[in-house]
């Protein structure tokens, strides 16, 4: 999902001579095309996530657009002051593009780790927040961030997800899209979990359960509309992300559903309130925190089955 982001983001930058890009000593790769193209509009601030916030904030402030990547726990958590006070506070066109987001360094340890970025980004006032879960989203919030206003944090993680959509999505930043429709059941998700999502849908549906799948690649600000749509509708809503249960899209959905009166089941399907005490690949990571497609199915059809 990254290099489909960064594509086409690159190839908007090349027409569009107001946009400039900073990076924190990372992702020379991933902007080569940038960099030959554009090579005066692409900075290295180096390891000084704080100074390149605040340079960001700057060049937004001399009309220009502005995207700082990194990955994500150094990009937001290293620069938090800044991305509050020089940003947010002045409500400034930058957009904060995150790599490598949940357990998707899982060999480097809970240090590149970032379990909390929804919580903390999404507190900050004039702050949008989102996470593309395939690369038909990925590519059109590449396109629509351009012209949004604000700050924007865009979580875009290190695995190339194939698209979950049969046609075309018509994605918008703001609202949630909803990729297959059932009854009864539905799997909330956003981000990398829109693809395990997916396949734990196809599961329960060999066991003749009809799921609906809604992807909420905008955390904030959330469809409302959507999750009280829904919550009419199904007696079961799951809500399944890379991200830890306390303060992610699960907390924000609960809110709407208690304030609603909901009165069907609800369940967070999330990482825990802890670091992760283990080292290894993303695939085992996620077996390990029940988020493969396969543990996801399996927690749905046992919460399903005693109800």
């Amino acid at each position: 999902m990254k290099n489909i982001f960064v594509k086409k983001f690159t190839q908007l930058a090349k027409t569009n001579k107001n946009i400039f890009l900073l990076t924190g000593d990372l992702g020379f790769k991933l902007f080569d095309d940038f960099r030959k193209n554009c090579p005066k509009r692409f900075f290295n601030i180096g390891v000084a996530e704080a100074n390149m916030i605040s340079i960001a904030a700057g060049l937004s402030l001399s009309e220009k657009n502005v995207y700082c990547y990194s990955i994500a726990p150094f990009l937001i958590m290293r620069a938090f002051e800044q991305v509050r006070v020089d940003i947010c506070f002045h409500n400034l066109n930058v957009k904060l593009l995150g790599g490598g987001t949940g357990l998707s360094y899982g060999l480097e340890g809970m240090t590149h780790h970032t379990i909390e970025d929804f919580a903390i980004m999404k507190a900050l006032p004039n702050m949008t927040v989102i996470a593309p879960g395939d690369i038909k989203e990925a590519e059109e919030i590449a396109k629509q961030s351009i012209n949004y206003p604000g700050p924007i944090y865009i979580r875009l993680p290190k695995q190339a997800n194939e698209s979950v959509y049969k046609t075309d999505p018509k994605i918008k930043i703001g609202k949630g899209e909803i990729v297959e429709y059932g009854k009864d059941i539905c799997l909330i998700t956003t981000g990398s979990m829109l693809y395990n999502s997916k396949i734990a849908l196809e599961k329960l549906k060999k066991k003749k359960i009809k799921p609906t799948l809604v992807s909420i690649h905008t955390i904030k600000p959330l469809d409302e509309n959507l999750i009280k749509k829904i919550s009419k509708t199904h007696k079961y809503i799951f809500v399944i992300e890379e991200h830890s249960l306390i303060g992610g899209l699960g907390t924000s959905v609960a809110e709407i559903l208690l304030e609603s009166k909901y009165k069907g089941m609800f369940k967070k399907i999330a990482l825990p309130d802890k670091y992760s005490c283990y080292i290894g690949h993303l695939p085992y990571l996620y077996d390990k925190y029940g988020l493969s497609p396969e543990k996801i199915y399996k927690n749905i059809l046992h919460t399903i089955k005693n109800k």
